[in-house]
């Protein structure tokens, strides 16, 4: 594939301001980023996937504390090869992202550095999907029943649409700068089904009740939110619930590891 055709991959890696995350704490580390999964640092696990994925060009990492990560090996070859940069990070996630952006070749794929489960393939399909809906902005979603196959204990609230329920992956396109401005939704903090206030000032009061009722379509809802942008922001599912699982706390860190291990027993030995 031409270098030109390729994505820009943004990781925010970054920290929440005035304290230390409980998984950072009991790794003895300085950063959630670089808490060991299954004995790789996250962010570095993240990025090795980001870099085997070869629709994917140059990698972005916005962090707080970068020389923590530039240490890793995997980040320290990437950075020696030029393929990879730094931003700092803000202590607001759509100011993160507009900083990761600045003076980056679009399109653009954002995820986050504890986003551990999903592969080359993964981004693969992701942006195929997008590329073949003509998308400026989307985000990647998960069918509720595939979440709960990869998890069964885990997520308990999810977006409820006509089609049925979806949990949100952490994946986002950018397909073009103006569509940045996608990224305005999250202003307020993202986990709608937890706080649905944040539905209200992102979407409208009418989108909550058609959230909590489960009667709307999730493609009338990102039509609704493309007219207020100027853009086309469209939904794009997923095939593997476990692309919704993120490293958030001890019990998904456990899920994780649990699902990695087994996917390392599910591969051909070399």
């Amino acid at each position: 594939m031409a270098e030109d055709e390729k994505v820009t991959a943004l990781v925010m890696a970054g920290k929440r301001s005035g304290r230390l995350d409980p998984l950072a704490a009991n790794a003895n580390v300085s950063q959630k980023a670089v808490v060991p999964v299954l004995g790789i640092p996250m962010v570095e696990r993240v990025v090795a996937q980001l870099a085997a994925c070869e629709t994917i060009g140059a990698i972005r990492v916005v962090a707080h504390e970068p020389d923590e990560i530039a240490a890793l090996p995997t980040i320290s070859k990437l950075l020696e090869e030029r393929r990879l940069t730094f931003a700092e990070g803000r202590f607001n996630i759509v100011d993160s992202v507009f900083t990761g952006a600045e003076g980056a070749t679009f399109p653009m794929l954002i995820t986050t550095a504890d986003n551990c489960l999903v592969t080359p393939e993964g981004y693969s399909e992701f942006i195929e999907k997008c590329r073949a809906n003509s998308a400026d902005a989307a985000a990647g979603l998960a069918h509720k029943e595939d979440v709960i196959a990869a998890d069964p204990e885990g997520q308990k609230k999810f977006y409820q649409f006509r089609d049925g329920g979806y949990s949100n992956c952490n994946l986002y396109w950018i397909g073009c700068r103006k569509a940045l401005n996608a990224a305005e939704i999250m202003r307020g903090g993202g986990q709608f089904v937890k706080f649905p206030n944040r539905i209200i000032k992102a979407f409208g009061f009418m989108s909550l009740i058609r959230f909590r009722l489960g009667t709307g379509s999730k493609e009338k809802l990102f039509e609704k939110v493309s007219k207020r942008f100027g853009f086309k922001l469209v939904p794009i599912e997923l095939s593997n619930g476990e692309f919704a699982i993120d490293v958030d706390n001890q019990r998904t860190f456990d899920v994780t590891e649990r699902l990695l291990r087994k996917r390392d027993a599910a591969a051909p030995a070399d």
